[in-house]
């Protein structure tokens, strides 16, 4: 049956077929129909055949949204885009494909970064404060440089500079990997057209010798009995504050003077020589039966989860409450460069996939760049004098 429609004419259709439905044609514009339905329920739909000659149909609009010609120019552009070779049914079935952000977090980032990244709770925390309240419910395929402008304006509202760049970071890298999975939907990242923000607040804080000792004095007054062995412990290994907390015995090699730690921040195992004097305090840490761990608390035989109080009283005894925990790290890759140790040594030392990230740790004392500074004037002054 072909009718020319208009909004009276398909108001006016009604069902007369056993099977509940039946559809009527235009004919003004090649293609288009209008399911109808036994309920009164009208749908407009293009019919057409694709590129194999199958008969193929395709939803338009319901009748009851659009008018006749608005369902026309939808029948055309959807013509034109078959005749221009796009499989319209594929489109349509990527879009049904295509998850929600918070969809693509659950079911394909989250699994991936617990398999390599110990601290995958860090990015399920950022993701739940920051972007799911935003965009969580946004199908990936829609989400748009705006859209990631929304979530990034409202972190900057409240959080630093550095913060925001951890955001948009773990965003980026979303979207990355949903692009090399072949994401239904996304072919394009919409967060590549911002930037982070240039830091300013680079902190350097590394502990003198004479800071160094009024430390160890102020952490061997210490009521918490381990921090004694702690705190030069990671002076004196360089380690993170974790990998020193979950240390175990069966990890120290002293026939070759090394600490094996399994995993690391990058998820790789690496190797830590041992000093001397580090294996001298290894020795004098009191062990205790079937505790595997080397600086567990004696009240638990397990791990410390935090020592925060007791080093923050120790460090405020000292004198140094603006020192963290994490520039010994800084303050023992400063001890080597000073004594003359390579970068890449260093970086060896510290476990860093590159000598940029070691970079940042080889501070120079003052009387070492002053000693550089001299070689240089000596050069100038013997020309001078020639």
């Amino acid at each position: 049956m072909k009718i020319k429609f208009t909004k009276k004419s398909v108001n006016e259709l009604k069902c007369t077929s056993t099977y509940g439905r039946e559809f009527v044609r235009d004919t003004e514009c090649r293609g288009l129909c209008v399911e109808v339905r036994s309920s009164g329920g009208k749908t407009y739909y293009l019919t057409y055949r694709d590129a194999r000659g199958h008969q193929r149909s395709h939803k338009l609009a319901n009748a009851a949204d659009i008018t006749p010609q608005q369902a026309r120019v939808l029948c055309n552009r959807a013509r034109a885009k078959i005749v221009m070779g796009t499989d319209i049914a594929e489109e349509r079935a990527k879009l049904r494909a295509a998850p929600t952000v918070l969809e693509f977090f659950n079911t394909s980032y989250l699994p991936y970064i617990k398999s390599y990244k110990r601290s995958w709770e860090t990015d399920v925390s950022v993701f739940h404060n920051h972007i799911l309240p935003v965009i969580g419910s946004v199908f990936i395929d829609a989400v748009t440089a705006e859209r990631v402008g929304t979530v990034m304006r409202a972190v900057q509202s409240k959080l630093s500079a550095a913060t925001c760049n951890k955001v948009l970071i773990m965003m980026r890298y979303m979207f990355n990997l949903a692009i090399r999975w072949r994401t239904a939907g996304i072919v394009a990242n919409p967060t590549a057209e911002h930037r982070l923000h240039k830091l300013s607040n680079h902190r350097e804080r590394f502990l003198s010798a004479a800071e160094t000792q009024q430390l160890i004095a102020a952490v061997n007054n210490s009521p918490n009995r381990m921090l004694r062995y702690i705190i030069p412990f990671l002076l004196l290994t360089g380690a993170r504050k974790r990998e020193v907390l979950d240390a175990r015995w069966c990890d120290i090699d002293t026939a070759r003077s090394f600490w094996r730690i399994p995993i690391t921040k990058s998820g790789r195992e690496r190797h830590v020589p041992l000093s001397a004097a580090a294996a001298e305090l290894l020795q004098s840490v009191p062990r205790r039966r079937n505790c595997e761990w080397i600086f567990a608390n004696p009240q638990t035989l397990k791990p410390y989860v935090s020592i925060f109080i007791s080093w923050n009283t120790a460090r405020t005894a000292a004198g140094l409450s603006d020192v963290r925990m994490h520039d010994l790290r800084h303050s023992f890759a400063s001890f080597l460069v000073n004594a003359g140790c390579s970068l890449y040594e260093v970086q060896k030392i510290l476990g860093h996939a590159s000598v940029v990230m070691t970079q940042r740790y080889s501070h120079l004392s003052q009387d070492s760049l002053l000693r550089a500074a001299s070689h240089a004037g000596a050069v100038v002054m013997t020309q001078a004098q020639a």
